[in-house]
């Protein structure tokens, strides 16, 4: 309740108070939204984490208040500062009746809404109250000119240790829609996660209906053990690593779980309403299946850029992956509840978490108002692919069928700017392999040796100090290489029969790349040690993806069938399990660029690398100097 407030039931007191009185001096809670000082001592911007929160009707009674006083006031037209602030945390959590201390921001999981508006300038300090060394990235905000504040450990910063702070400091520019920011070290994210929810320039509206209301569901996993114990063991022993114990659904695993009844995500809904979900994948490992029983869904965004809107009951969305999507609900009450489900969807060998999270639809009922009549009503369920897609090939083509489907808008306020020639063509493998293991030791990977994973064969080692710094200072000697190879050393048939030998090499090797440059980049996946989909994710880019396809990639054949026109625009794609996609993009972002597989298993065993895109010729295309409180090493 805020402070301010003469009741808990009052929220909506939250917004008048700091729209129509000058509010007095008072203490902030931990990780609120700090607003800007009043300019003229009576008006300030609204809250936007508050007032997303409001209901629908306060909502737009509050922002139609807000516009009419701000009209008249010239400094409410461009984009605002907005500050928040992340304490890292431990926080005892229970779920599946087993109770553990997780780390979490400002005691929240899953973590707080980032909300900020297209233009606004974001500060978020970053206090580590823990043990562990942490990092946060911002997933999918582009960082022009920003690279210090983008957060992959090593790669752009050092940790922030035990005790210190970091302020990340970006704008967010030409980007609207729904992203996530998450913990950027080791398995730390698998709570530290959050939504990063973008709203249009003021006086700007969505390119699609109206929502009624706009709510998040974030899909993770749970584990009712240290996520940093399960990987330590993994990389200790060479072994793939301990599965999780469920899926989440806004961190509640739901009623198929032994022991959840009661943790249950609810999404209570009026009928004859648009709603607005704000879908994330935060999941670790695993790409999920989504749907609602006897609901259609109607994509309109994804990775935060407007798209072609499509119909479809069933969505897959891979980790770090985000999804707009409509849901138009019934006209009348239906005398039913419906079940929300998410389920992985598996293309590799080994072991995984093969459960079911579900949350539940629930229509509001005039004439309903007890708890046991809502039990009483039917339950419908929706009807979810085969988990394993190794064994059903039919669920393959459905998952390539259903990303064919997502298509840039490319209208002329929303342009889809895909590069039409290439300066620079790339060819990447991308697989598992395996690494020695130690002297006197014995490992449990294949062949007795370590599970490792490599891009063109090289495994990334994560350097001891930050690849920014280095390349920032003049001083990558001993930090980084700038060999990393444009095409395999070695081709081979790469989803055909594998090859017998399957060490990697472990290297931290870079691209280098002049300012602007067009690039193309096919990425293949290999049958080495089993073909398996990888959701790619490139830090500080979003890239079109002009072809994809199963098998080899043929370069004198399947360069005719790229899409230039209106391809999928993404900064996280799948690729196809046995096949391979063509991404085209711009390298006008200075700084170094993370770009590794979104399964963190895969990104702890090495497939991983790093682009280095130098300084442009003029002021606004060159790197700043580094923040003063950048951590150290």
């Amino acid at each position: 309740m805020d402070e301010d407030c003469a009741t808990p039931k009052r929220r909506e007191c939250q917004i008048p108070e700091m729209l129509l009185c000058p509010p007095p001096p008072k203490k902030k809670a931990v990780g609120e939204t700090q607003r800007d000082p009043p300019k003229n001592g009576y008006f300030q911007p609204p809250d936007l984490d508050a007032l997303f929160a409001l209901p629908p009707r306060t909502q737009a009674s509050l922002l139609f208040s807000f516009f009419i006083a701000a009209s008249w006031m010239p400094e409410f037209a461009a984009g605002k500062t907005r500050h928040y602030t992340f304490n890292i945390e431990y926080h005892n959590v229970t779920r599946l009746c087993n109770t553990r201390s997780i780390l979490s921001v400002n005691g929240k999981f899953p973590g707080p809404r980032l909300v900020a508006r297209e233009g606004d300038q974001v500060l978020i300090k970053v206090i580590n109250h823990v043990s562990n060394n942490i990092t946060i990235h911002w997933h999918g905000i582009r960082q022009l000119q920003t690279g210090w504040a983008d957060g992959p450990a090593y790669i752009t910063q050092c940790p922030i240790q035990t005790g210190q702070a970091y302020t990340y400091n970006f704008t967010i520019t030409g980007q609207r829609g729904t992203l996530l920011w998450h913990a950027h070290i080791s398995w730390l994210r698998s709570t530290i996660h959050g939504p990063i929810i973008i709203l249009p320039k003021r006086n700007e509206s969505y390119p699609f209906v109206k929502p009624y209301k706009e709510v998040p569901i974030i899909l993770g996993e749970w584990f009712n053990v240290d996520p940093e114990a399960v990987i330590s063991q993994a990389l200790q022993t060479g072994a793939g690593p301990n599965v999780s114990d469920a899926y989440t659904i806004n961190g509640l695993p739901g009623p198929l779980y032994n022991c959840s009844s009661r943790d249950v995500f609810k999404l209570k809904v009026k009928p004859g309403k648009t709603y607005l979900l704000r879908l994330i994948n935060a999941a670790l490992n695993d790409e999920l299946f989504f749907s609602i029983a006897n609901h259609s869904l109607t994509v309109v965004e994804a990775d935060a850029v407007y798209t072609k809107p499509f119909e479809t009951d069933i969505l897959l969305i891979a980790p770090g992956q985000t999804t707009n999507i409509l849901l138009k609900t019934k006209p009348t009450s239906p005398n039913a509840t419906f079940l929300i489900l998410a389920r992985p969807y598996f293309t590799g060998g080994g072991t995984l978490d093969n459960t079911t999270t579900a949350g539940i639809l629930e229509y509001k009922h005039p004439n309903t108002t007890h708890h046991t009549s809502i039990k009483a009503l039917p339950l419908f369920r929706p009807s979810l692919p085969p988990i394993n897609a190794t064994k059903f090939v039919n669920v393959t083509q459905f998952v390539e069928n259903l990303a064919k489907k997502f298509r840039s808008l490319a209208t002329k306020q929303f342009p889809a700017n895909v590069p039409q020639t290439v300066d620079r063509r790339f060819f990447f493998t991308l697989g598992l392999g395996t690494s020695p293991c130690p002297q006197n030791s014995t490992c449990q990977g294949p062949n007795g040796l370590k599970f490792a994973a490599s891009v063109n064969n090289f495994s990334f080692a994560l350097p001891s100090t930050a690849m920014l710094q280095a390349h920032f200072s003049g001083q990558s000697s001993g930090v980084y290489t700038t060999d990393f190879p444009t095409k395999p050393l070695v081709a081979f048939n790469y989803t055909g029969t594998p090859p017998n030998i399957t060490n990697v090499s472990n290297a931290t090797r870079a691209v280098v790349l002049p300012f602007n440059t067009s690039v193309e980049l096919v990425l293949q996946d290999t049958s080495i040690l089993g073909a398996e989909s990888h959701p790619l994710h490139l830090h500080g880019y979003n890239f079109f993806i002009v072809g994809r396809g199963f098998g080899n990639y043929d370069p004198t054949k399947d360069p005719a069938n790229f899409n230039l026109v209106d391809p999928a625009e993404r900064n996280t794609a799948g690729i196809p399990a046995g096949g391979w996609i063509a991404i085209r993009f711009f390298a006008d972002n200075p700084g170094v660029w993370f770009m590794h597989c979104h399964l963190d298993i895969h990104t702890s065993w090495g497939l991983r690398m790093a682009w280095i895109v130098q300084d442009g010729p003029q002021p606004n295309q060159k790197l700043p100097p580094p923040p003063s409180d950048l951590p150290k090493c």
